[in-house]
């Protein structure tokens, strides 16, 4: 297999499934809907990608190669996908309490 892909093979194939995420994250809820909550929105998307695959990169290096490849992968891909949800979650909590505190102004 071809290196770049076997270490981004986890980003190839979670990269529906996070732009169904992303896509729910971005339209819900719908409003208010500034400029400052898109930046948001934009900012948490990348940050969260970019999270994603540095752990995954992190995984795949530090997985113990004695288990085969296949493990590195496997590593690779459950820390990557939980590192993904944990920062989206996060951000969705983030941006409802802020969104909640601009109303109360």
């Amino acid at each position: 297999m071809n290196p770049f892909v076997e270490l981004n093979l986890a980003l190839i194939l979670f990269l529906p499934w996070f732009l169904v995420l992303g896509t729910l994250y971005w339209l819900f809820p719908r409003q208010p809907r500034h400029a400052a909550h898109r930046w948001f929105d934009v900012a948490a998307l990348i940050l969260s990608t970019t999270a994603f695959v540095l752990s995954v990169h992190w995984a795949h290096a530090s997985a113990d190669p004695v288990h085969g490849k296949m493990w590195q992968q496997i590593l690779a891909t459950a820390l990557g996908y939980g590192v993904f949800l944990a920062m989206l979650t996060a951000a969705f909590f983030i941006r409802a309490r802020w969104l909640r505190l601009g109303r109360q102004t």
